[in-house]
């Protein structure tokens, strides 16, 4: 039985909901979840409804085992992790959770957080000491509150070193903390006599965390720039507050001859197809409502379905008409990337190149052109729930070369290496220089002011608690059961 209603589901795209999107992409998701009061006579019943959710839509069903091969009685995440598709190279995305609430929350952007993203890098040469390097603070969170900002080293957690032997202990968990700062002397990065303390709290993210238009006449050139950092439409008071915001951005870029644009990505592990389609729509040159932005390739039992039921052209998804759309003006498009940059963020880079110039500088991406579900139990039995792939995109012209371990290679490599972090929309900010080098604006003025260090990161793009950003492409929506 064929159990998605199709008309009736939002994707969220986020390169891989339950795993990390770090450097190294080859460890198993981790999901949060609550202490599992499941009792273990409910684990049978919890595993029948993964193993039959799973058959029936799952891309990769026919590889699966069969489920009397199956021990039904094990913890549900170890049994889900039976029915996953070459985990370490396939289905890097697909999971599991105890506490279905939580993660439908933090796919929304709600999370109880401090409100930091940061990377961890060693501070010496002996690779002993580490640091925390913020590259982002959520605003109206508890840390923005605490005046933390972009650029900021953390060191010392409750008066104890950063080190590789103890961060997972200091940084995990914690309710509330006291931060002391850092700062780059001369070569060396030290301790200040700052500190910080801070509370977690339940937090809303705006996905817009910047946007600035830079005016070089001499250039001729109007520069749009826009930080965001996930694909959300909009909260449960406003469904579309953040896709509004997003089209006033675009109507001040419009407005003032925008002629370039920077799209940074760098922590933006996906989120919702719908915003992935409305900020294309803003974006792309000589689209309209009949040309195709990505196409959806299911497993046989959902294309045969979806195709009798719908038409041919029932896994082709068209532009939106944006009447804030810059296309006209722009020739191109430049991405600022890095490890983390997965799911809806490759789907508009990707949609985007069959019609127009697509340039990407940073880091490797994640390598998601999968979507998924996020599926939980109709009859409300359990608040167990399951992220399930259902398939990939592919876009116009039927490209999907990027799901691998190794993401999109960008077409300059440029790491992210140079610390403290300037500030968003810096023109000397490491890999915004990249872009506007590569539109010929030379920099202004000096190219930076104080001590600066290259550091080394083993850990990129965290968020609060060591966890990496959600790489999502995800259908959310009421389930009804259909036949085929």
């Amino acid at each position: 039985m064929l159990r998605f209603n199709k008309l009736s589901f939002l994707y969220v795209l986020a390169a891989g909901l339950l795993l990390g999107a770090c450097k190294d992409k080859e460890v198993a998701p981790e999901v949060s979840t609550t202490v599992d009061s499941t009792a273990v006579s409910d684990y049978a019943a919890i595993n029948s409804w993964l193993y039959e959710i799973m058959n029936d839509a799952y891309f990769w069903y026919k590889e699966m085992p069969t489920e009397a091969s199956l021990n039904a009685n094990v913890n549900p995440n170890e049994y889900f992790e039976k029915l996953v598709f070459q985990r370490a190279t396939v289905d890097r995305f697909s999971g599991v959770t105890n506490d279905f609430d939580a993660l439908q929350n933090e796919f929304n952007g709600i999370s109880k957080v401090f409100g930091l993203s940061y990377a961890l890098s060693y501070i010496d040469n002996s690779k002993s000491n580490i640091g925390a390097f913020l590259n982002h603070v959520v605003k109206g969170s508890p840390a923005d509150a605490a005046g933390l900002k972009r650029g900021d080293i953390l060191l010392k957690v409750n008066g104890t070193q950063l080190t590789e032997a103890n961060y997972v202990n200091l940084l995990s968990n914690a309710e509330t903390v006291s931060f002391t700062l850092g700062t780059v002397e001369g070569t060396s990065i030290i301790p200040t006599n700052k500190t910080v303390s801070i509370t977690k709290a339940e937090v809303t993210e705006d996905p817009v965390a910047f946007s600035s238009v830079i005016s070089r006449p001499t250039y001729g050139k109007t520069i749009g720039y826009i930080v965001y950092t996930q694909f959300v439409p909009g909260t449960a008071a406003d469904e579309e507050k953040y896709d509004n915001e997003l089209r006033q951005i675009f109507a001040d870029f419009k407005s003032k001859g925008v002629n370039e644009l920077v799209l940074d990505f760098r922590l933006n592990g996906g989120g919702y197809i719908s915003s992935a389609k409305t900020l294309a729509s803003l974006i792309g040159k000589n689209i309209s409502t009949s040309k195709v932005f990505y196409k959806e390739e299911w497993n046989d039992k959902y294309n045969a379905y979806w195709q009798r039921t719908k038409g041919a052209e029932a896994l082709s998804y068209k532009f939106s008409g944006e009447t804030n759309n810059i296309g006209a003006n722009l020739n191109r498009v430049f991405v600022l990337t890095s490890n983390g940059t997965a799911s809806a963020s490759e789907l508009v880079i990707n949609g985007l190149e069959p019609y127009m110039e697509v340039i990407t500088i940073g880091e490797n991406t994640a390598g998601k052109n999968l979507f998924g579900s996020l599926i939980n139990d109709d009859q409300e039995r359990w608040n167990w729930g399951a992220y399930v792939m259902l398939g990939r995109t592919v876009n116009a012209n039927g490209q999907s070369d990027y799901g691998t371990v190794n993401g999109m290679t960008p077409d300059y490599f440029v790491e992210d290496s140079q610390v403290p972090y300037l500030p968003f929309g810096d023109e000397n900010e490491t890999l915004m220089r990249k872009a506007l080098d590569v539109m010929g604006v030379p920099a202004s003025g000096n190219l930076r002011t104080g001590a600066v260090k290259t550091v080394n990161a083993f850990r990129k793009t965290l968020r609060d608690n060591l966890q990496e950003p959600r790489n999502l492409m995800i259908r959310t929506g009421k389930l009804t059961p259909v036949t085929q």
